[in-house]
């Protein structure tokens, strides 16, 4: 390795933690709630089944304190020494209130700041590069990223479009500084917010305040146009990852593995197909937890854990509400 590369001070995830619900939403329980069957979910979606966090009087915080507990427990990290904690989701516990704070003081984080970073399913890998850039600046040494949300308290379990689709999980990531040459490498992010309301929730912002109406209309559950969603995401995705991938000269025999957004087995089929990858390289757990939006890809990297070898090179890619998306690409450091 070249000395002077790997002198430079890179941000490296050195820690992983994950939390699912006990309680499992299986097709064959939704078959009895909705239209719909075990069948058409899984062809359409690949999905089997997925966690709820049944209790009423849990939020999003319960999941992001227990992926960060189970990253603490595993790697007997000190709380005390985390610098700063940032919760990516779209299902902050009460609005003002940034659900980081509350996780931090919960899990000990006394001398960390905290705060929430909102792109929707894009939001964990957004928050990927925030972490990244603050440990490279040398100004902090541990930042734990955390996503985390409990999409069933924005879904209607009368829709069949979407009920089928979503989770409820935490994942968590903790960055600090590498002079391996291992870390954090490159990343592309876009955006567009010409299309948002094909895929966002309508009520509860300062544009369509929560009223009697917005609550019998139904606005405060999540919508989204399926066929616009799925072609800008299949487009979007492959077209971020090509760049990714070109800017960084790697290809199908270069690249380890590739870590998409779990949102909908056949977009991750058909991103993969239009790459050109082989299907060993692309990671997958969609079928047991859904789209669990800003949780999927820290839980992908808990699952998968223990394949990765230290230089393995990633490629993470992302499409969330907004529209947000993205892709990047890291060095595992251990």
């Amino acid at each position: 390795m070249d000395l002077e590369k790997k002198n430079v001070l890179k941000a490296a995830i050195t820690a992983l933690g994950g939390y699912t619900p006990e309680t499992i939403l299986s097709n064959h329980k939704l078959e009895q709630m909705v239209d719909t069957s075990d069948e058409w979910i899984q062809s359409r979606t690949g999905i089997k089944e997925r966690r709820i966090l049944a209790d009423s009087d849990k939020a999003t915080s319960f999941l992001a304190i227990k992926a960060a507990e189970d990253l603490i427990k595993k790697t007997s990290l000190d709380p005390k020494t985390i610098d700063l904690i940032i919760v990516a989701t779209i299902t902050p516990d009460i609005h003002v209130a940034a659900t980081a704070a509350y996780v931090s003081s919960s899990i000990g984080a006394i001398n960390a700041f905290a705060y929430d970073l909102n792109a929707a399913c894009s939001g964990f890998l957004y928050g990927m590069s925030t972490a990244a850039a603050y440990i490279s600046s040398g100004r902090y040494k541990k930042v734990l990223l955390i996503g985390a949300d409990k999409m069933s308290s924005i879904v209607d379990y009368t829709d069949r479009t979407t009920c089928i689709i979503f989770g409820d999980a935490g994942g968590a990531v903790l960055f600090e500084p590498s002079s391996s040459g291992y870390g954090w490498e490159d990343e592309y992010f876009r955006s567009n917010g010409t299309d948002r309301m094909s895929l966002r929730v309508k009520a509860g912002g300062s544009l369509f305040p929560t009223t009697q109406e917005t609550l019998d209309k139904g606005w405060h559950y999540i919508y989204q146009n399926g066929k616009t969603v799925f072609k800008y995401a299949v487009s979007e995705m492959s077209t971020v990852v090509e760049v990714m991938m070109k800017r960084n000269g790697l290809d199908e025999n270069h690249l380890d593995y590739f870590v998409p957004h779990q949102a909908n087995k056949r977009i991750i089929d058909a991103t993969t197909k239009r790459l050109a990858l082989s299907k060993e390289k692309v990671l997958m757990n969609i079928e047991h937890y859904g789209n669990t939006t800003a949780a999927t890809i820290p839980l992908l990297l808990n699952d998968y854990e223990t394949k990765f070898n230290k230089g393995d090179k990633l490629v993470f890619a992302a499409f969330g509400g907004g529209f947000t998306w993205g892709a990047a690409h890291l060095t595992w450091a251990y």
